[in-house]
């Protein structure tokens, strides 16, 4: 996959624009030699051939790209969390808080709808009801039945979750998409296209057993069962599809950068 950042040239040349991964995280070692890096799920669930993304991490002080040279962009979870501030993090929130008004379609993703319900007016903070991790149930509400990104989904379906922190409030003028028992806010949408869910599209079962046998020192420390969570993890076959949807959606969306891709999906190293 290309690391490089997307700028304007490729809109000013004539090229299909490219589809932004803001990768916020590292992966483990034993889990990158098998399945690849994050930013290679995440690229692998939208189906979009390499020539077509463009990876940038900021973390490093790499520069995030002017939004005029996107066609959308896809924000990662991260083991950060969005109260420590860090400069990176605020970096990321100010420039979303351009990309969001600019129209240009977002997707974030864990750490990724955190920091875009912050950069907007929303608030973030420790969950009440603390970790939560594994396969859960998620339950769209009515707002999402005509939504462009996740009415194609189910009434309820199951999704892979991994966090601690989640977005408290709303910023003004959000739309509340999807909840369940543990968290309110498991997806919204702000303004005409852009999206914050927070479970993972990106994980399958396997990353989720492998994630709890790696963390299981601590997770037993906050008073969960990596064993258990393992035990009840499964394969998670539509909220996957939300990715695959976003790119769809990127690709007719009407904006002023619309990116046109001949869709390859590229097979997956094995687990």
């Amino acid at each position: 996959m290309n690391k490089t950042a997307a700028s304007g040239d490729a809109a000013s040349a004539g090229q299909p624009c490219p589809l932004l991964i803001v990768n916020l995280n590292d992966t483990l070692a034993g889990l990158a030699r098998r399945r690849g890096v994050l930013a290679e799920w995440i690229a692998h669930g939208l189906g979009l051939p390499d020539s077509r993304l463009r990876v940038v991490d900021p973390r490093g002080g790499a520069e995030l790209p002017a939004h005029e040279g996107l066609a959308g962009v896809v924000v990662s979870g991260s083991v950060a969390m969005v109260t420590d501030c860090r400069d990176w993090s605020q970096r990321v929130a100010a420039w979303l808080a351009q990309v969001v008004a600019a129209n240009v379609p977002v997707l974030g993703i864990c750490y990724g709808h955190q920091i875009l319900a912050h950069a907007i007016g929303g608030c973030v903070s420790y969950n009440p009801n603390g970790q939560e991790y594994g396969t859960v149930e998620i339950r769209l509400l009515p707002a999402a039945k005509d939504d462009p990104l996740l009415s194609h989904l189910p009434a309820v379906f199951h999704a892979q979750a991994i966090h601690s922190q989640s977005v408290i409030r709303l910023p003004d003028g959000a739309v509340r998409l999807a909840e369940n028992d543990h968290d309110r806010h498991q997806a919204f949408r702000v303004g005409k296209c852009a999206w914050g869910v927070q479970f993972h599209p990106e994980f399958d079962v396997d990353i989720v057993r492998s994630l709890a046998r790696a963390r299981d020192a601590g997770l037993r420390a906050e008073g969960l069962d990596p064993d258990a969570i393992s035990a009840a993890a499964r394969e998670t076959p539509q909220a996957a599809s939300v990715l695959a949807r976003f790119a769809k959606f990127v690709d007719g969306s009407g904006t002023d950068a619309v990116l046109r891709p001949s869709v390859s999906v590229s097979t997956p190293r094995p687990a």
